[in-house]
């Protein structure tokens, strides 16, 4: 792997963002209560081990897991609430999704979907994605002007295709 504390290249976040999601449920089946506090003590669990291994330097693994605890607390609080699958958050069909990503994500969401009824309101606080920052598998919604940007999986979101607006929101 090149060297991720003097680059920032997507190819190497979006790979980090995987694995800091599989340390951070290795670290959660260990757990005995499942809620959402939990799990973002276990995401910053796999941060820190991010840090350890020298995958990113000590700000970008904090970015890439504030970003993953946000995902997951939408995508949660987007099931809790609606009853719905992970396909419909996302906005596409999760077979163009790769199956060990779209598994990982699915486990995370489940398990602290009960909790997160709880958490409704921060959720929606933690909704707002911006151009720059890292998000997971899903479909972006541009707050300006409503085109649609599909993630199959982790990456930096660009600025709008379109207006070249930078905030976003998750397709529900």
């Amino acid at each position: 792997m090149k060297d991720p504390l003097h680059h920032d290249p997507v190819q190497i976040v979006g790979d980090v963002y995987e694995k800091l999601l599989e340390r951070t449920l290795e670290a959660f089946k260990e757990a005995e209560k499942k809620s959402a506090p939990i799990l973002h003590k276990m995401v910053d669990k796999a941060r820190d081990k991010t840090i350890e291994l020298k995958e990113l330097s000590k700000e970008e693994a904090e970015k890439l897991s504030d970003y993953m605890k946000r995902d997951l607390t939408d995508a949660a609080g987007y099931l809790s609430e609606t009853g719905d699958e992970l396909k419909d958050w996302l906005g596409f069909e999760t077979r163009l999704i790769e199956d060990k990503l779209f598994n990982l994500f699915a486990q995370a969401a489940d398990k602290t979907t009960v909790e997160l009824v709880k958490l409704k309101e921060k959720a929606k606080q933690a909704s707002s994605y911006r151009t720059g920052e890292v998000t997971g598998p899903g479909t972006l919604v541009c707050e300006q002007c409503k085109a649609k940007l599909h993630f199959h999986k982790p990456g930096k979101i660009p600025p709008c295709y379109s207006c070249h607006a930078t905030l976003f929101h998750r397709s529900h």
